[in-house]
């Protein structure tokens, strides 16, 4: 067992920290002696120890330092999270305060070097068609589809796009422009609103003058601590990558094919995991039983891998007020700071009560070796502009991170959601396939080049200069935030074409997962889910009768099912085709020995 010296000695802050002594804490931190970083032998920082601890005055004192908030601990929770597990409003209302102006000043401090790397790049115009798409057939029919423009001159970079998110009903369509000019000081972003002839503009500020402005409400402090605590990533470690083939046993060679006139090479990304984490520890009873109310039986039908980790509390009090007891186990310090002891489940905190939920998915590349675009200087800097505000394109920014095959990645298939996947496609390169206004090419020697009228990077003179978006009010979602609107988005726009009753019936296929397809002609799981919406929607019928106004929904999912029950009885014919090929090929081959 480790002593105090030797805590006091290697881990001062979180010592501090750990007896919650704010005022010696605050004294060491002006010292600045210290790494207020620094990870202890569990893999937390000071700030993440006080906030799991809940010691809200050492938790004060590290954010008036500037610690980190955007960190996470060993098991991948940042301290947000760690703040809704305590269930203390004001603990979480003064960590959201500085996680939003944190992220606020990394993104203004981050863009100028982005548009810095730009400029060293050759300009360019290109059209990215981004194609959302879903295995349920409803959510496929509404699913939206756009092609962001974008247009790169020195350091100004011009985003053009219809889909611009989500609200608390639908889908948010409009003609937006999201334009940055990079300057030597800093940067400068215009938001162009083509429909109603406005133009929002930002500055990068200090920190003082954006801290009045990313306050967070008290409807957002309750939201959180009334619903579950939800985290989804795409585990990268185990993804690995091989050439599709085509052809027959035997004679199967690399398969390539050609997207918008390049040439690529098919490429699979196999053990691509979509894994889901949801805590529900800092709960009521009444807020479980609400939650709880949202599942249905078909989630442990469709073959998702599900696995529980539920540690429950010895004293299970009732949890409708706010409790500190942020340490029930009794862990002493001498038992958490011992790298040597294992502690098993025990830990700080509330007791967790966690499920995770894994799907697997393979997610596709197309890649070209000869490719006007670099992804590298000039393709990734655009994502990283994007994935400030974009959760989709947050999503795509970790994929085309990975240590990919060699080629420009012409198009690619990956998970975003529980029931959606986006197809991006690059095109339209120099606008050479289909003319765009003020862009065009000059052919110098063996290169063509692009050029780009400076008018696309100003603000139009006959639209309004409103001001700078935020001081405006306009509220801007994180990403997690609108990974959660976009659920509901999609919840809602069903419920919009139905009844309350198809929201019991069919939302039960929806709320779950799609199972992993194993690779053989006849799949299981995909039959049984077939009779459990078809059953479902013969009860439906039944009780409704059959002049119901839904009927185009019902004759929808009927097709749906047909069309599905065809497919796969084509590809058990080709199945059967190929085996039928192979015996009169090695009968052949017989023949002529």
């Amino acid at each position: 067992m480790v002593s105090t010296e030797y805590i006091v000695s290697e881990y001062p802050l979180h010592w501090l920290v750990w007896k919650n002594e704010h005022k010696l804490l605050e004294k060491e931190l002006m010292n600045n002696k210290h790494d207020k970083e620094k990870l202890d032998n569990r893999g937390r920082t000071p700030l993440m120890l006080a906030v799991t601890l809940g010691h809200l005055e050492a938790t004060r004192t590290l954010l008036n330092f500037e610690a980190n908030v955007n960190c996470e601990n060993k098991d991948g929770w940042n301290v947000v999270q760690e703040a809704v597990a305590t269930g203390d409003p004001e603990l979480l209302h003064i960590v959201l305060e500085r996680r939003d102006l944190q992220r606020y000043t990394t993104r203004m401090a981050g863009i100028p070097d982005l548009l810095k790397k730009l400029k060293e790049a050759p300009d360019f115009y290109v059209e990215m068609k981004w194609e959302f798409t879903s295995w349920v057939p409803f959510v496929s029919r509404m699913c939206p589809s756009d092609t962001y423009k974008v247009y790169k001159q020195g350091s100004h970079v011009r985003i053009d796009t219809t889909l611009l998110g989500f609200d608390q009903t639908n889908w948010q369509r409009g003609n937006r422009s999201y334009v940055f000019q990079g300057q030597n000081d800093g940067a400068t972003m215009m938001e162009i609103d083509h429909d109603l002839r406005q133009v929002y503009c930002e500055e990068m500020r200090s920190n003082d003058e954006a801290l009045g402005i990313l306050l967070p409400n008290e409807e957002t402090v309750s939201q959180r601590l009334t619903n579950p605590i939800v985290t989804t990533y795409i585990d990268t470690d185990k993804i690995s990558f091989e050439r599709n083939k085509v052809g027959i046993w035997g004679w199967r060679s690399d398969k390539n094919e050609s997207v918008n006139g390049y040439e690529c090479k098919v490429f699979g990304a196999s053990n691509v995991e979509l894994i889901t984490k949801t805590r529900s520890e800092h709960l009521t009873e009444h807020d479980k039983a609400r939650t709880k109310s949202l599942r249905t039986p078909l989630q442990n039908f469709l073959g998702i891998a599900e696995v529980g980790e539920s540690e429950q509390s010895s004293t299970a009090s009732n949890k409708e007020e706010y409790s500190n007891n942020t340490n029930p186990c009794n862990i002493t310090p001498e038992e958490y700071f011992d790298s040597d002891l294992d502690l098993g489940t025990r830990d700080i905190g509330r007791p967790k009560e966690i499920n995770i939920k894994v799907q697997k998915f393979k997610a596709n590349l197309w890649l070209c070796e000869q490719y006007p675009l670099s992804l590298p200087e000039q393709i990734l800097p655009i994502v990283d502009l994007m994935a400030i505000s974009s959760s989709h394109f947050a999503k795509l920014k970790d994929f085309i991170q990975l240590q990919l095959p060699s080629g420009f990645p012409v198009k690619i298939e990956i998970p975003l959601f529980h029931v959606l996947n986006a197809r991006i496609t690059f095109g339209n390169i120099f606008a050479t396939d289909n003319p765009v206004p003020k862009v065009s090419t000059l052919q110098e020697e063996n290169r063509l080049t692009c050029v780009l009228d400076e008018s696309l990077f100003q603000c139009p003179t006959n639209y309004v200069q409103i001001g700078n978006a935020a001081a405006d009010g306009r509220r801007q979602f994180s990403n997690e935030e609108e990974d959660d609107l976009l659920q509901f988005a999609i919840q809602q726009s069903l419920i919009d074409s139905g009844t309350e009753k198809e929201e019991v019936d069919i939302w039960e296929a929806l709320r779950g997962q799609k199972p992993s397809r194993p690779e053989t002609p006849v799949n299981y799981e995909e039959r049984e889910l077939q009779r459990a919406i078809q059953a479902s929607l013969e009860q439906y019928q039944s009780s409704d009768g059959k002049n119901s106004p839904n009927a185009e929904l019902d004759y929808d999912l009927q097709m749906a099912l047909m069309i599905s029950e065809k497919e796969r009885e084509k590809e058990e014919q080709n199945r059967i085709n190929e085996e039928k090929m192979l015996e009169k090929a090695l009968e052949l081959s017989l023949m002529e020995k």
